[in-house]
C-alpha cells in the first residue's frame, strides 16, 4: 500500500487495486493534480475536509472517479454506516463514527469512517471511533478543537495499528479555527478579542 499526504486530513491511498483520495479540504494542497483516482471519499462536510472550490478540479482530472459523502453534495453518492463500497479492486466499508464533541453549543455534522480492505487502512475523519477489527494502517487525528493530544495517544493505543500516519494536524498553524469556537460559544456579554501581535489595543 502506498500513501501520500497532501496536508491535514487529505490522503491518497493506493491499495494496488484502487486509488482512493480522502478528505480534500481547504488546509490541503496539491491534490487537485492527482490523476488515476477510482474514488474520492469525504468523511463529513466541514470545509477542512472538503474544499468545494478545489473539488471540481480534482473531479475534472478524474472523470471516472466516484465521489462518496455522508451528506448531499453535487455529484456524490450519499453513503451511511454499514454501506460496503466496491471501488476498483478494493472494498471500502462505511463505519458509524460520530463527530467528536467540540462544544455543547456547536452543532455537529454527520461523520463517517472509511475502512479499506477489511482493515488494511482506516480513516476516521473527526472521530475517535475504534473499528471492530484489526487495523494495519491508521490515519491518526493529531490536533483539533475537539481533541487533546492525550486523547489522540489513547486512540492510537486502543486501535493498535501496525503503523499510524498523523493527520488533521494543519490546525496547529490555523489559530482562527480555535478562535471561531471560542467566539461562537462565549457567554452573553463576553467578547473574545484577538489581539494583533505587537500592537496595543484599547480594551
Amino acid at each position: 500500500m502506498l500513501i501520500a499526504h497532501f496536508g491535514h486530513s487529505c490522503l491518497l491511498v493506493d491499495t494496488g487495486a484502487a486509488r482512493l483520495l480522502f478528505d480534500p479540504g481547504v488546509y490541503s494542497s496539491g491534490f487537485e493534480q492527482v490523476e488515476g483516482l477510482d474514488a474520492i471519499l469525504i468523511t463529513h462536510e466541514h470545509r477542512d475536509h472538503v474544499d468545494l472550490d478545489k473539488l471540481p478540479a480534482v473531479r475534472a482530472a478524474n472523470p471516472g472517479a466516484r465521489l462518496f459523502a455522508p451528506f448531499a453534495l453535487d455529484g456524490a453518492e450519499v453513503v451511511g454506516p454499514g454501506a460496503v463500497l466496491e471501488v476498483g479492486g478494493s472494498v471500502v466499508t462505511v463505519l458509524d463514527a460520530p463527530h467528536e464533541v467540540i462544544h455543547e453549543r456547536v452543532e455537529l455534522p454527520v461523520n463517517v469512517g472509511y475502512l479499506v480492505d477489511h482493515g488494511a487502512f482506516y480513516h476516521p475523519g473527526d472521530s475517535l471511533t475504534v473499528p471492530g477489527q484489526r487495523v494495519d494502517v491508521l490515519g491518526l487525528p493529531t490536533a483539533a478543537p475537539w481533541l487533546k493530544v492525550s486523547e489522540a495517544a489513547d486512540f492510537l493505543a486502543r486501535v493498535g495499528p501496525r503503523k499510524a500516519v498523523p493527520i488533521h494536524e494543519a490546525v496547529l498553524a490555523q489559530t482562527e479555527i480555535f478562535y471561531r469556537v471560542l467566539v461562537g460559544t462565549a457567554p452573553d456579554g463576553v467578547e473574545v478579542v484577538v489581539l494583533p501581535r505587537g500592537e496595543a489595543v484599547e480594551l
